[in-house]
């Protein structure tokens, strides 16, 4: 049995390498918007959202990976209501920031566990991130030295990377920001002896 992450996401699949676990990477094939429409629509708590978009991930790799134990991972940021998802282009997420300047959102990572068809374990952890006041002057120039890195994350920002500099204070874990709640994952493969106690 072997244990694939059902994401192209570089971060997720270096935590969980550097985390020492040998791991297969097989993006999944899903259409995220389409399954997201209907949760829109019906009021579905952030929470709920991103562990459906990450059930959805896993389970779409574990139909073709039967044997092999799957680990899907998803991320919603949570705004005045709102759910934002990537940013389609920089004037997106020129207005994007704008939006969250001086203001708190919350980043909800989902992360899933499946085999064969079915979910053995899922797990959301959230994080309340608050920018800094920022200037439109100070964003184009974030976005200029980002580049298209900005478009890759649903915040428009890396929080490893120049992203950092938008805060002023933030609240939750690390690994939760980063798109994949590591701790609980790595306790729960040590409970199902995966890893070594």
């Amino acid at each position: 049995m072997k244990i694939v992450l059902a994401s192209g996401s570089r971060i997720r699949a270096e935590l969980l390498q550097n985390a020492g676990l040998k791991i297969d990477i097989d993006p999944a094939s899903v259409d995220e918007r389409a399954i997201e429409a209907p949760l829109i629509e019906a009021g579905v708590s952030p929470e709920d959202h991103a562990s459906v978009l990450a059930e959805a991930k896993a389970l779409n790799v574990a139909a073709r990976r039967p044997d092999d134990l799957v680990i899907g991972a998803d991320q919603v940021l949570a705004f005045d209501g709102r759910r934002y998802t990537k940013p389609e282009d920089m004037t997106a997420a020129r207005r994007q920031l704008l939006e969250f300047s001086g203001k708190t959102h919350e980043l909800l990572s989902a992360v899933v566990i499946t085999q064969k068809d079915q979910t053995i374990w899922r797990h959301v952890s959230t994080a309340r991130l608050t920018m800094r006041d920022l200037t439109p002057e100070f964003i184009g120039r974030y976005l200029s030295a980002a580049g298209e890195s900005a478009l890759s994350s649903v915040g428009a920002y890396q929080l490893e990377g120049l992203g950092v500099q938008l805060f002023e204070k933030i609240e939750g874990d690390y690994f939760t920001i980063l798109g994949l709640p590591l701790l609980p994952l790595l306790a729960q493969l040590r409970s199902m002896e995966i890893l070594e106690k």
